[in-house]
């Protein structure tokens, strides 16, 4: 998968291939009929072997009369969970970036480095911890409101800076967005096993990119950005957003995944977590692309 959390999940993963698991035993004469619930919590009679005594009729036209036990009854994982919690995470974001933005926009590197711990370890946890994901998006909204406020203020022009920046990063994150949702959900584009190899492929190479440009500029080599300006970062920054709109259609056939499976319904907040660390990076890569446009990186 693209997206490391999801990747490495047990319940958004692959499916694994596993051997059925037998149940039940040898009914001997005279066994009554055992009641067992079903995966939608309606019960079910089994007979045992031979001389089992059949369900009372009563009992079946009650079974058979009763609605049919929705994913809300049942716990389970819904596309609603996953966007309720969604929208609840990036509206905290929202609000710490604009306060930090008003309060303390110098602070971003803390809001950095905390949201990679809490990111870390969040995505090596097995059990999904509301507490902790939402500190990852706190920590995020520091980190975000700083830097866009740096970059909004990056090389002003006459003195004074141009607006218009953040606002544009935004809105294309949110049209990059709607348009892979668009091409999953119409099946203009499919997951498939090649498809998922390419995009893991692609971005482990980025990845070795990004780390060689870092230590080639903090070691003096080259100058600036290093090959994340100019017009060469032009041409990176597109391949990165390409990158990051292929993660967000792999993380939508995870969270389908995990829907169709009927995992836990407590882990849309793994899901919104998953789906948050993609559109952050998708933010960032906008954010410094246009920076680069407008003559500020």
């Amino acid at each position: 998968m693209s997206n490391p959390y999801f990747s490495n999940s047990d319940v958004f993963g692959e499916p694994r291939r596993t051997g059925a698991r037998r149940q039940g035993g040898q009914g001997g004469v005279g066994t009554a009929a055992r009641p067992t619930t079903t995966q939608y919590g309606q019960t079910a009679y089994q007979a045992g072997g031979y001389g089992a005594k059949a369900a009372d009729a009563a009992s079946l036209e009650n079974l058979y009369n009763a609605p049919a036990a929705t994913t809300a009854d049942t716990k389970r994982l819904t596309y609603d969970d996953v966007i309720v919690k969604t929208g609840g995470l990036l509206a905290l974001l929202v609000v710490v970036a604009a306060a930090t933005w008003q309060l303390a926009p110098q602070i971003w590197p803390l809001g950095m480095v905390v949201g990679l711990v809490f990111g870390l370890i969040n995505a090596f946890k097995k059990q999904p911890s509301p507490p902790l994901i939402l500190l990852y998006a706190a920590a995020q909204g520091v980190f975000l409101g700083g830097i866009s406020y740096a970059f909004q203020n990056a090389s002003p022009i006459n003195g004074q800076p141009v607006p218009g920046l953040v606002f544009q990063a935004v809105l294309a994150t949110m049209v990059t967005f709607a348009a892979a949702l668009f091409l999953y959900k119409s099946g203009r584009v499919r997951v498939t096993p090649k498809f998922t190899r390419w995009l893991v492929i692609a971005l482990v190479g980025f990845l070795a990119f990004q780390l060689i440009n870092l230590v080639l500029v903090w070691t003096g080599v080259l100058a600036g950005a290093g090959a994340r300006g100019g017009a060469l970062g032009v041409v990176v920054g597109l391949v990165a957003i390409g990158l990051a709109a292929a993660s967000l259609i792999v993380d939508f056939d995870s969270i389908k995944r995990g829907v169709e499976q009927g995992v836990p319904a407590r882990y849309a907040w793994a899901a919104a977590f998953g789906l948050l660390v993609t559109l952050v990076w998708l933010y960032l890569e906008f954010l410094r692309l246009l920076a680069i446009l407008q003559g500020r990186d």
